[in-house]
C-alpha cells in the first residue's frame, strides 16, 4: 500500500497554484474575517484559502503534506504566505498561535483537540468537509473520511457556532451546499 505521503504527493504532482480557488464557506462568510492576524490553512490542498487570506491581511501558515504542493507554492511565493511542509500524524500545532484556522475537505478526527488549542481565544475556525449524508458520488467512498451528520456540532462543542450548513436531502437537493457541513465558530 503506498505511503500517505506518496499518494499526496502525486496527487499534486503539477499544482496549478494559480488556479487554486477558496472554499465557498470562506467566500461567502469573509465579512467575519479579522481584518489582521494570524492564520492557518490546514491540509492546503493548492492554498486557495491561504492565498484568500493573505489578501484580506492576514499573515498565513498554509500547512501540508505534499512536498510537491509545498514546493509549488514556495515558487508562487504570496505575499504573506508561509508554506511547510506538515504531517498530522508527526507534526504538532502549537498553543493559542491562530486568529483563524481554515480547513476544507480534510478529516481527522482525533486532531480536532490540537486545532481547538491551536485556536486564539476569540480565533475563528472555518471547516468545510464532506458528509455521510449525500446525495450523489461525490468525494471519498470511505465512511472514515466523511462526517456523520451533527458530528461536526459535536466536534466544536466547546466553542460558540456562528453558522453551521448541513442541508443533506431536503427540499430541492438541486440547490444549496449538499453532501457537506460547514461550520464557523469562534473559540470563547
Amino acid at each position: 500500500m503506498p505511503r500517505k505521503k506518496d499518494k499526496w504527493n502525486d496527487c499534486y504532482q503539477d499544482a496549478d497554484i494559480e488556479a487554486a480557488t477558496p472554499a465557498m464557506l470562506l467566500q461567502q462568510n469573509s465579512y467575519l474575517l479579522p481584518q489582521s492576524g494570524h492564520a492557518l490553512d490546514l491540509a492546503c490542498g493548492r492554498a486557495g484559502n491561504a492565498q484568500f487570506l493573505a489578501k484580506k491581511g492576514l499573515s498565513v501558515d498554509a500547512f501540508d503534506l505534499s512536498e510537491n504542493v509545498i514546493n509549488a507554492l514556495t515558487q508562487f511565493a504570496a505575499s504573506g504566505i508561509n508554506p511547510q511542509v506538515w504531517d498530522s500524524e508527526t507534526d504538532p500545532l502549537q498553543k493559542a498561535q491562530y486568529d483563524v484556522i481554515v480547513i476544507s475537505y480534510f478529516l481527522q478526527r482525533d486532531l480536532f483537540p490540537a486545532i481547538l488549542m491551536a485556536l486564539k481565544t476569540g480565533g475563528l475556525l472555518f471547516y468545510q468537509t464532506w458528509s455521510q449524508q449525500s446525495i450523489d458520488m461525490s468525494g471519498p467512498r470511505n465512511p472514515d473520511f466523511r462526517l456523520q451528520q451533527g458530528e461536526l456540532l459535536t466536534l466544536c462543542a466547546d466553542l460558540r457556532v456562528t453558522l453551521y450548513r448541513e442541508e443533506g436531502d431536503l427540499g430541492d437537493i438541486q440547490q444549496g451546499s449538499r453532501n457537506e457541513a460547514w461550520i464557523i465558530a469562534e473559540k470563547i
